[in-house]
């Protein structure tokens, strides 16, 4: 099976521009293509997932990877399914974002010489002349065509500024200028970005004469509809840091039944023959195929330790009881505690299991919350320094979501 014949099996593919030429040039490890990955947090997320495991697969084939950091783009935005405008963050916030990119995503690509690049648009976004580029760029854009775009489709309807207008022509200069520069034959992204990568495949074809190519893959999605890699509102992190291995592995654990192989197709690298036997699977073996998806991605992203770590502490949770020390956990310090006390609520806060009083009075209401064991029926419940003493408090949300609570 060829690279590509294997990335339509694992169902990556969603469009593109010259299947035939593209399939040459991947089966045959002829692509430099690029992926752009903005940098609007100091972190990837599980969102970024297919994106850096299908740069994984196409190195693995020979290809070349061109991991571009948007420090230019960033500074604008991708209006792409948004309904409001982006926070606008300095040059400062996106070259320390930029940093963490490129440190994380070493876990997966292999970088240094006649290997995978790594290339922020800052270096020639930032210094190009607006009049030039106007004359240079401007003129191979038709407004009618940019407004029918599907990238800017939802900004129309409460407004479009300007600024995340330009964002297009500074995707498809981003081709232009790596075509030129750095060989960069291909570029790949979410089915989402279908549109600003035509802009550039259509620049360099009417100002070079020259073929370039675009490839977008299948966003991957939950079954109610929303993008992989978030859940309650809440990014899943990369950086354990910020989202720990035990919540990585929960998070993959918990995806619902109608999306477990799809997920395993997508982004694990086991092969499609385990994949297909697995897929037959039913009742009881779904859980068993959660379980090999959460490991295999905890261990890609975390390491094999963290990964056998988190698969037996939510193991032992489930089966109620064994060591928490896994267990994400909060210390909370003496000025967590107001006159000895610390409410539930704010309690719920300071773990990150809910991202507003309101909304952690609701799940309390609603019968959401547990603590150590006994669903927890007052929102006003306070607690003092000796409620986390020993192995400490257990605070359970919903029926998956386990958060230990400890004083320093």
């Amino acid at each position: 099976m060829t690279i590509y014949d294997e990335l339509v099996a694992r169902g990556l593919i969603a469009q593109v521009t010259d299947e035939p030429e593209i399939k040459e040039l991947i089966n045959n490890g002829k692509a430099t293509f690029y992926i752009g990955f903005d940098c609007t947090a100091d972190s990837l997320t599980a969102g970024h997932f297919m994106a850096l495991t299908l740069m994984k697969r196409l190195q693995m084939a020979g290809n070349r990877p061109i991991a571009l950091i948007g420090g230019g783009t960033t500074m604008i935005g991708d209006p792409s399914g948004r309904t409001d405008m982006r926070k606008m963050l300095t040059k400062e916030d996106i070259d320390h974002n930029a940093e963490c990119f490129k440190r994380q995503m070493e876990r997966f690509i292999e970088f240094g010489e006649g290997k995978a690049m790594m290339l922020n648009n800052a270096d020639w976004l930032l210094k190009l002349n607006y009049v030039e580029l106007l004359r240079e760029v401007g003129a191979c854009f038709s407004v009618n065509n940019m407004l029918r775009a599907k990238c800017y489709e939802q900004r129309m309807e409460k407004g479009l500024s300007f600024l995340e207008f330009n964002y297009m022509i500074m995707q498809s200069y981003d081709f232009y200028h790596m075509f030129q520069t750095v060989g960069c034959n291909m570029q790949f992204g979410g089915d989402d970005q279908w549109s600003n990568m035509l802009g550039g495949t259509e620049l360099i074809r009417r100002k070079l004469g020259k073929d370039a190519y675009a490839m977008t893959i299948t966003l991957l999605t939950d079954s109610q509809g929303n993008k992989m890699g978030k859940t309650a509102g809440n990014a899943v992190w990369l950086d354990p840091n910020k989202t720990s291995p035990y919540d990585f592995y929960q998070y993959w654990r918990n995806v619902g039944d109608a999306d477990v192989m799809k997920c395993v197709r997508m982004l694990t690298f086991l092969p499609l023959e385990q994949i297909e036997e697995m897929s037959t699977w039913q009742d009881a073996r779904i859980n068993e195929a959660k379980e090999i998806l959460a490991y295999e991605l905890t261990k890609m992203v975390h390491g094999e330790e963290e990964a056998v770590k988190a698969q037996t502490a939510a193991r032992a949770l489930f089966a109620g009881g064994g060591d928490n020390s896994s267990m994400p956990s909060t210390a909370l310090s003496d000025g967590d505690f107001t006159e000895g006390t610390i409410g539930l609520l704010d309690l719920m806060l300071t773990c990150g299991l809910a991202p507003s009083k309101k909304e952690a009075r609701r799940l309390v209401e609603q019968g959401g919350v547990e603590v150590n064991g006994e669903k927890a029926a007052d929102p006003t419940t306070r607690f003092d320094p000796a409620a986390f003493a020993g192995e400490g408090l257990i605070l359970k949300k919903g029926k998956k979501v386990f958060h230990r609570v400890v004083t320093q």
